[in-house]
């Protein structure tokens, strides 16, 4: 089962600090691609209720299908490729592909039959190694709002954390906590 620990750091930018970081890591544009994430959960968000969130990431021709629970520290990411037509089969036919995510859902007790798409967001990512770590900068739209945001992936939590403050520091970046996208998308929807 592919499965990793997910902990990462966020922090909301604004246009400004998002130019300025692109500027200052010298990303090129070829270095920054488009992914468009397409969430599910049912009509009474079972998921939701039980910290988890499930999504389909398409980004360059492949489909990832992400289940997201969380853990004491971080989120327990069980990932699994599938193919376009079985991403098709899931988005509008309700019918999800045997394998790790499934396995995980029937364990978490949700009824994957009444799994239907939530929301789904379009984000262009730049992804650059930093200090044992990798820094993400995003620019995420959601119908007609976009909005910038910085993450920071580590696999320990405290170095990673003390890390991300003295970045915000040497940056100037005003500390913004961020919400999960899911959030921010199904906030846009309002």
């Amino acid at each position: 089962m592919a499965t990793n620990l997910e902990i990462e750091f966020k922090n909301m930018l604004t246009e400004t600090e998002y130019d300025r970081l692109i500027q200052t890591f010298n990303i090129q544009e070829e270095q920054i691609w488009l992914q468009k994430n397409v969430y599910f959960d049912t009509k009474s968000h079972d998921l939701k209720q039980k910290g988890a969130a499930l999504r389909i990431r398409v980004k360059n021709n492949t489909y990832e299908l992400t289940l997201k629970t969380k853990q004491d520290v971080g989120l327990l990411e069980t990932n699994q490729i599938i193919s376009k037509s079985e991403y098709k089969a899931f988005k509008h036919d309700h019918v999800l592909v045997k394998g790790p995510v499934l396995d995980s859902l029937l364990t978490l007790g949700i009824d994957v039959d009444h799994l239907q798409v939530i929301t789904d967001l379009a984000t262009k990512r730049a992804e650059i190694p930093y200090h044992n770590g990798t820094l993400v900068l995003d620019k995420s739209f959601y119908g007609e709002i976009i909005d910038f945001e910085v993450e920071y992936e580590v696999s320990n939590f405290e170095e990673g954390q003390k890390q991300f403050e003295t970045f915000l520091e040497e940056y100037h970046i005003e500390r913004r906590p961020a919400q999960n996208k899911i959030k921010r998308a199904m906030e846009a929807m309002k």
